[in-house]
């Protein structure tokens, strides 16, 4: 007698308005719905539902046990869901949800249960619409579950791992790494939690795994697929032949064999795939919903195999496989492309194995109907045109198709303009293009399809530098268009270069590969046509390539990958400072060393090379820190053959370790402070570390920035960090950089990964620096448009006063002995001698306040700068631009253009700066007033061509300043401004003219001897506007020697 017959028989003696009977209809439904759990007859659901809608009408609103009905029947029409797929009874279950929720006030003792249940339901509904906000609910509710499952609570594993499920969806939606970490975090809590035969534990090793695979994939960490692939064959012992779930670890377990066979080239790991994938599709016979998934997997795994073997027994099962799988995909379903592609595919290899034309028609065929479903915009676009085109381009080889390559050049250039600079599928698009190009040049022998192609092919090498996989082919393609165009008009650099290229390409291919002897031959044929056709070409007798030593060649990655990062760093693990000598030596000891060398043996040479890359560049992820010195700041004396965790604590060693542990849990190895990692005694080692630090700062994973006056409610806009000097390349340096407040919170605990990508912190930060959220985000070093990043800095200060100076040298990307004990003066002046020496921009001239003693053109203080630079109203530029334009000046502004284009850049040599700028000549300096007690003294200036000027001055002008033409107002120009070699046209006529019109910042220039000047005055704001248009015209231009 089973369970639902004694309730069933309960109920019959409860007859109806009877006490007792809604419990009675309970207890039948609950065991209902459990035999349709273990028996899955849909029977039993149905009626469960039915029973359960019974007793909500016996339990109204108020009524003690309300809310259990409601979740009960929740339950039962989302397991209905499940099984049928009718939408109606998901949005029912997500309704009666909330009402069960609304019932389980904080406090209720089921209120975790209608949590968990509520959020379920509507991850389904995600699942379903992938409507986000379905999804973000789904995370906070299963979160307040958690929260009321403390450790030891009987449920906390299931919120745990539902949990991780809804962050992993969440990743695969946005691809925030932060929800993958957390996911995996999340598993590995909830596995630990189901020991050996605890029910749960296949669906905690299955889950954990999978989210293993999805960080392998973004991070190709091998380790993450070793463990996945042991979590998967453990949680595969527990579901038997006959488990439900059985189907799912087979298909998973040999995705994660198939990721390993692509990655180390073992071919039992490919079989091991193939016979799991049968298994999987045993289990799904025809009419099962998930048939098509099996199908198409095995179909893939078949064709790898096939490209493995050559083997067409493996090719004509996959098609066969391939066409089953696209019949149950019919139009409007969401893989369907992914079928048409898979299909395609094998058609085009038995193409090419057989040469049967009606293949490739059909390949192309489907190839056009899986553009249809990928429109531009489509993530699969790009990879649909490149297929497309190939298929094309084969048939217009073999002449079997009446096909011509208009339509696959137009495509791939139509794709081509909508990626950007560095998408990853630029590359095999320009590859396909070049093909599509040069065979239509053999074609029709058009000289712009050749060009063509030899463009795009440079494009494309660019794309694939050094260990880059497709390096090898790009360096083949652009050998072939040069040599081609050598055929076509003998130019010696073409064949040169074509020779260089197929012998780099050439190392890089591995002998026994096909490509090999294609570039092999290629290389012969261009010696041949450089030595002439009167030496005959020897057959190749050359011995195979020697084998690299494997452990020599990491070693070079790894000490080509350590140059750009510090000497020393800190292992965040241990707390202990490491050199470059041990920082290798951690890495050769490593898991994943070994594992690279495991991989690394049975790889390709492209696999190969970028495998190490991959290996070593994540392992040595670095995180900087920023932060404000203070008082017992521990130097690399003091950590120096210790952990800083073992040390005793005070201000500055607390700071530094709660740095390295803030870097240890976001899961980096290696940590770096400006405190500790730099041997200040060695002048050579910190002329090299401020040389390198806007560098090192790009370069690292993560900057954590530390603000000790900032409270974990407070605003951070007051914090004395955005008013030191260092911190500036320290906040604009990064990529990616984290806040911590005074308790090592998170800035309004922000949880992201990055808080240059949160909109309201980049807002705070313009306000608290006054730089533009541009260039916040994405800052590029260099002299461009020196004036502004002087005005970032003007309102720092440093402890040490050349720090002013030496701390914007990463800004301006310039390289200037670090000389302490100069001055801030000099530091400066260098400083700016170099920017004008490099970039000509003069609007470094452009500040108010006292001269420096290294240059009377410079500032003795940074802080000059602070000013901004001199802005004109719109009123005033439209009336320089609606100044009447007589014919009859044409000719003088015509002079005047050549002389202000041609005029050279200013030069800065032995602190003599030779300026090239408009004079005007001063006829007249009068004193008007003067107040010696505050001081002041008011001057009214004359000059040649401007309106007239008055000054105030806190000093006296000397009696030599006030003597006629010893005083110029001179408007420093740039000859960049306009291009020398063009034409004065109309538009650059309107602009010159509105230039010339418009109000400047002059500089106050007096003569000395030998022909000398010298700027006077700085301490005031000179704004200089022009008397009338014709006397702009006559502006003398003029390269005055300033001292």
């Amino acid at each position: 007698m089973d369970d639902v017959f004694r309730k069933r028989a309960d109920l019959e003696r409860r007859p109806p308005r009877s006490n007792g009977r809604d419990v009675a209809l309970f207890n039948l439904a609950v065991a209902l719905r459990n035999r349709f759990m273990k028996g899955g007859k849909s029977g039993d659901l149905d009626e469960a539902i039915a029973l359960l809608h019974n007793v909500l009408e016996l339990r109204p609103s108020g009524h003690r046990d309300r809310s259990s009905s409601l979740r009960e029947l929740a339950l039962c029409l989302s397991d209905r869901y499940d099984s049928q797929g009718a939408v109606a009874d998901l949005e029912e279950a997500v309704t009666l949800g909330r009402a069960a929720l609304e019932l389980c006030l904080p406090g209720h003792p089921n209120r975790a249960v209608s949590l968990y249940n509520l959020a379920c339901s509507l991850r389904k509904r995600f699942h379903k619409h992938s409507r986000m906000y379905d999804l973000e609910e789904a995370i906070q509710l299963h979160r307040a579950a958690l929260e009321l499952r403390p450790s030891g609570h009987p449920d906390r594993s299931s919120s745990l791992h539902w949990l991780a499920l809804c962050l992993s969806n969440r990743y695969d939606s946005q691809g925030a790494v932060a929800d993958l970490e957390e996911a995996v975090k999340l598993g590995r809590a909830a596995l630990q939690l189901c020991p050996p035969r605890h029910p749960d534990r296949a669906v905690s090793l299955y889950n954990l795994a999978c989210n293993l695979r999805t960080r392998f994939q973004k991070h190709a960490r091998m380790y993450d697929l070793e463990e996945a692939i042991q979590l998967h064959r453990a949680a595969l012992e527990l579901r038997p032949s006959g488990h439900r779930d059985r189907s799912s670890s087979l298909h998973w377990l040999a995705l994660c064999l198939s990721d390993r066979y692509d990655s180390q080239g073992a071919v039992a790991d490919l079989e091991e795939a193939v016979t799991l994938r049968r298994a999987a599709l045993e289990v799904h016979l025809p009419g099962h919903p998930h048939r098509a998934v099996f199908l198409y997997s095995l179909a893939c795994n078949l064709r790898t195999r096939f490209q493995k073997h050559a083997r067409m027994n493996d090719l004509e099962e996959a098609i066969d496989l391939h066409r089953a799988a696209l019949k149950l995909r019919p139009s409007g379903h969401c893989d369907r492309s992914s079928s048409l592609h898979g299909l395609a595919l094998c058609l085009s290899d038995r193409y090419d194995s057989q040469g049967v034309a009606a293949d490739l028609e059909e390949a192309i065929t489907l190839g056009h109907a899986a553009l249809e479903l990928c429109p531009q915009g489509h993530p699969h676009h790009d990879l649909s045109v490149n297929r497309l085109a190939v298929y094309i381009r084969k048939g217009f080889r073999k002449r079997t198709l009446k096909h011509d390559l208009k339509k696959p050049i137009g495509m791939c250039r139509a794709a081509l303009e909508l990626l950007p600079p560095r998408h990853p599928d630029r590359s095999p698009l320009l590859r396909s293009l070049v093909h599509c190009l040069l065979d239509r040049y053999d074609d029709r022998g058009v000289v712009g399809d050749l060009e063509e192609a030899v463009t795009h092919g440079r494009a494309a090498l660019a794309l694939n530098p050094p260990r880059h996989p497709s390096r090898a082919s790009s360096l083949h393609d652009l050998a072939q268009c040069l040599a081609k165009r050598f055929r076509h008009r003998p130019i010696a650099a073409d064949l040169d270069e074509a020779i260089a290229l197929e012998q780099e390409a050439l190392q890089l291919f591995t002998p026994g590969n096909p490509c090999y002897d294609v570039s092999q031959r290629c290389l012969t044929t261009y010696l041949q046509m450089k030595i002439g056709p009167q030496v005959a070409v020897a057959p190749s007798s050359a011995p195979g390539v020697t084998r690299v030593d494997l452990k020599q060649t990491i070693r070079g990655s790894v000490l080509e990958t350590l140059k750009s990062m510090p000497n020393r760093l800190l292992r965040t693990a241990t707390g202990v400072l490491c050199d470059r000598d041990a920082q290798i030596s951690h890495f050769m000891e490593s898991q994943q060393y070994g594992q690279l060398l495991s991989s690394c043996r049975t790889c390709t040479p492209d696999q190969r090379a970028r495998l190490i890359h991959t290996t070593i560049s994540g392992y040595f992820r670095f995180v900087t820190f920023s932060h404000r010195w203070g008082t017992g700041e521990p130097l690399l004396r003091d950590v120096e053959g210790h952990s800083v965790y073992d040390i005793s604590a005070n201000g500055g060693l607390e700071k530094l370790k709660a740095f390295c542990l803030r870097a240890c849990e976001q899961g980096y190895l290696w940590a770096w402070s400006d405190t500790c990692c730099i041997d200040k005694d060695s002048s050579a080692e910190l002329q090299e570390a401020i040389g390198s630090m806007f560098t090192w700062y790009r370069r690292s994973a993560l900057t954590i920035v530390h603000l000790p006056d900032i409270p974990n409610t407070g605003s951070f806009g007051s914090s004395e960090w955005f008013r030191r000097g260092w911190t500036l390349q320290e906040l604009l340096a990064p990529q990616t950089i984290l806040f911590y407040t005074k308790n090592w919170s998170l800035y309004r605990n922000l949880m992201g990964p990055n808080h240059k990508t949160d909109a309201s912190v980049i807002k705070e930060l313009e306000k608290a620096t006054g730089i533009e959220s541009r260039f916040l985000t994405h800052f590029s070093p260099g002299t461009d448009d020196a004036r502004s990043r002087l005005r970032w800095a003007s309102s720092r200060c440093t402890t040490r006063p050349e720090d002013v100076a030496y701390s914007l040298f990463g800004i301006f990307d310039v390289h200037l002995p670090v000389i302490y004990g100069e001055g801030a003066e000099k530091a400066l002046g260098r400083l700016l001698a170099e920017i004008i020496s490099q970039s000509g921009d003069v609007s470094v001239l452009d500040w108010v306040g006292e001269a420096s003693s290294f240059h009377s053109c410079f500032p003795a203080h940074v802080t000059s700068y602070r000013k901004l630079p001199l802005t004109v109203s719109p009123d005033t530029d439209e009336q320089s631009l609606r100044m009447v334009w007589r014919p009859l000046l044409s000719p003088g502004l015509r002079k005047l253009y050549r002389l202000l284009t041609e005029s050279p850049l200013p030069q800065f040599i032995n602190r003599r700066l030779a300026l090239p700028c408009i004079t005007y000549g001063v006829i007249e300096v009068r004193l008007k007033g003067e107040d010696p007690r505050a001081p002041s003294y008011k001057y009214k200036i004359r000059a040649s061509g401007l309106r007239p000027l008055q000054i105030t001055l806190p000093n006296k002008l000397e009696d030599a300043a006030m003597k006629q033409g010893a005083l110029q107002v001179v408007r420093p120009w740039n000859s960049k401004l306009f291009n020398p070699s063009a034409e004065l046209d109309a538009m650059t006529e309107k602009r010159l003219l509105s230039m010339l019109g418009r109000p400047f910042h002059g500089l106050l220039l007096i003569q000395l001897l030998h022909n000398e000047y010298k700027r006077i005055a700085s301490s005031t704001l000179i704004v200089a506007e022009p008397a009338e248009l014709t006397s702009a015209l006559q502006s003398r231009v003029s390269t005055l020697n300033v001292v």
